[in-house]
């Protein structure tokens, strides 16, 4: 289907209504005396055929002119989107687990910057960006979208000053760093408690396995928290959310530090983890709120790094407070820590466009009695069951129908896991083998920082790698341009497993400085699993545009089942196989994942093109 641009004199009330399914804008617009819109062909065409077609049919284009605005119920406004924001991307602020997309589509109105504060809504919607093209209802119906026809959805305003893209730099780092640290505490929390299982084991009388529990039991609420506080978010705002979970998991680490028995310990050690996945929920979203997705390179950096650099501060932290305080006061300097970082979270203020946005239209109609003033997510919101299905069932059909998904999610889970695994490898080979304290066994955990460091340092430039391939082909880069980075950090993970199996007793016996070996292994693989899942998650999120909340919350709950269940039984693992070949054998299971990343990078297109639910 060819495109064609033309300037039609429309009329103010034509026989069928122009189902229009994109507002197509760029930086440039404001400039311009005109406004590209396009529209499908079947909006010309009497008869009204079905709205569905592939992709690849683009559909022709209608120029306004400003003498044709005035024609429209609606004035046309110049329209445009912030100028640091991509429309060929994924907008993470839109609330895809509380929106209708079967009646409303997409709409880029919360990213749009608009002379009048208002943009047309049957101008607005667009398809989910998928394999099958296919209308909106709102649109597809003639009815539906001559009513549409009068709505106005609310935008931004230029150098709108509630809009979080305009705050200051210095407020937007500061936000960014509160919810960096956010992350940082929770996950911090996860393995704090490694640093003394000796003198809980003692107290309660339970073996290795059952201590480890209290590790395990959080991070599986880790991965259940994110199925509610993620729609929650998108319905009430993010800092509700923000506040009301955080505080509940800072009381609950009260009952873990004063617990007279294991199954408290263990109980309350799970509603931690669910309290405390909301900043790892919401923490992205937020710095995507106030960074567009064209200057948010270190930010999301910083967010990559948190919740795998955070476990590792736990056994430093743990373990000298344990030897020297004991295992109480872990938990109590825990919930100091959770505390502090609760205070300062209480001072982010709401920063999710719809919610903000919504509240304008509420107060606009409450002052001009126009009851067309609305807002995308109120025209479409999802019912219950729409939101209990995408939030806690589509995820599990996306697992089993989407191989990029499964495969991506088990990469990511590995790495994950692994890290947890470091947490109960370490002490067997330097507190048992090298006979070193909590204290001194926790510091062997700063070659982990410094490999995370390294990664923080990198991934601006795979960003930036990523869009210059995007400049290249015009603006619109394919998925697999994500995947370079994975391309190169898959390499470090079995490199550094093998480094620590064969350079630890009894391979290489204790003595001098042959300490040196098994502790530089943890800078290998520091830095590869941060650049994996900074290019994985990236790629999940742009392979999968229109699922955006399924897709993660698939991803979410794999990488969290393997977290909890790599500390039940690699402490055994590497007492009946050895250092070198228990560690050996995780080299190979990740050596293994190796081609992953160069067969999506190959192949991933022709993967999507059969999806229903991929990009095209």
């Amino acid at each position: 289907m060819a495109f064609r641009t033309y300037t039609p004199l429309i009329p103010a009330s034509p026989p069928l209504p122009h189902s229009v399914y994109d507002l197509m804008a760029s930086p440039s617009m404001p400039h311009s005396e005109t406004s590209t819109i396009a529209i499908p062909d079947e909006a010309h065409s009497p008869s009204h055929p079905k709205h569905e077609k592939h992709e690849g049919d683009r559909p022709g284009h209608i120029t306004f002119t400003d003498s044709t605005r005035a024609a429209r119920d609606l004035t046309l406004t110049r329209t445009r989107t912030h100028e640091s924001h991509d429309d060929a991307r994924p907008d993470l602020s839109f609330p895809f687990g509380t929106t209708d997309l079967n009646r409303g589509g997409f709409t880029n109105e919360y990213r749009a910057v608009s002379e009048t504060g208002y943009l047309p809504a049957d101008l607005a919607l667009r398809p989910v960006p998928s394999h099958v093209y296919r209308l909106p209802q709102a649109l597809a119906d003639p009815e539906k979208a001559r009513e549409l026809k009068q709505m106005k959805l609310v935008t931004w305003k230029e150098d709108d000053p509630e809009d979080p893209r305009n705050w200051s730099s210095l407020y937007r780092w500061y936000i960014t760093g509160v919810c960096a640290m956010a992350v940082v505490q929770v996950a911090f929390a996860s393995a704090v408690i490694t640093g003394d299982f000796k003198d809980i084991e003692a107290e309660f009388h339970v073996g290795n396995v059952v201590t480890a529990l209290s590790v395990s039991l959080m991070v599986v609420g880790f991965g259940i928290g994110p199925l509610a506080w993620s729609p929650l978010s998108e319905l009430y705002g993010r800092r509700i959310i923000w506040i009301i979970p955080s505080v509940i998991y800072v009381i609950f680490n009260i009952p873990c530090a004063v617990a007279k028995n294991i199954q408290t310990l263990l109980i309350c050690r799970f509603f931690c983890g669910i309290f405390a996945s909301a900043p790892l929920t919401l923490a992205g979203g937020t710095i995507s709120d106030v960074w567009d997705n064209n200057e948010r390179g270190l930010a999301i950096a910083l967010f990559a790094a948190a919740p795998y650099g955070g476990p590792v501060l736990g056994p430093i932290v743990g373990g000298f407070v344990g030897e020297t305080v004991g295992w109480r006061w872990i938990l109590w300097v825990n919930m100091i820590f959770a505390g502090v970082i609760t205070a300062f979270t209480m001072t982010i203020p709401e920063t999710f466009a719809p919610v903000l946005l919504r509240k304008r239209a509420q107060r606009l109609r409450e002052e001009t009695g126009d009851n067309t003033i609305t807002t995308e997510q109120e025209l479409f919101r999802a019912s219950l069951s729409q939101i209990i299905v995408e939030t806690l069932l589509r995820p599990f059909q996306m697992i089993v129908t989407e191989p990029i998904l499964l495969l991506m999610s088990l990469y990511i889970a590995l790495i994950y896991g692994l890290l947890y695994a470091f947490f109960f490898s370490y002490p067997v080979v330097f507190g048992e083998d090298y006979h070193w304290n909590d204290g001194m066994v926790g510091v062997t955990f700063c070659s982990v920082l410094i490999g995370v460091a390294l990664a923080i340092f990198v991934t601006p430039r795979v960003e930036r790698d990523y869009l210059r391939r995007a400049a290249e082909k015009g603006g619109r880069a394919d998925p697999e341009d994500r995947l370079p980075g994975m391309m190169i950090g898959c390499w470090f993970v079995p490199i550094s497993l093998f480094i620590f199996g064969w350079t630890a007793p009894p391979a290489v016996m204790p003595g001098g400085g042959n300490w040196v070996g098994p502790v530089s292994s943890g800078i290998p693989f520091g830095f590869g699993m941060v650049i994996i899942y900074f290019s994985a998650n990236a790629y999940l999120i742009d392979a999968f545009p229109g699922y955006v909340a399924s897709a993660l919350a698939a991803k979410t709950v794999i990488r969290s089942g393997s977290g909890a269940a790599m500390p039940l039984f690699i402490t055994a693992m590497y007492h009946n196989l050895g250092n070198g070949w228990a560690a050996s054998t995780w080299a190979f299971i990740s050596a293994a994942m190796i081609p992953i990343p160069f067969l999506f990078y190959r192949y991933g297109r022709a993967i999507r093109a059969r999806s229903k639910r991929a990009a095209a």
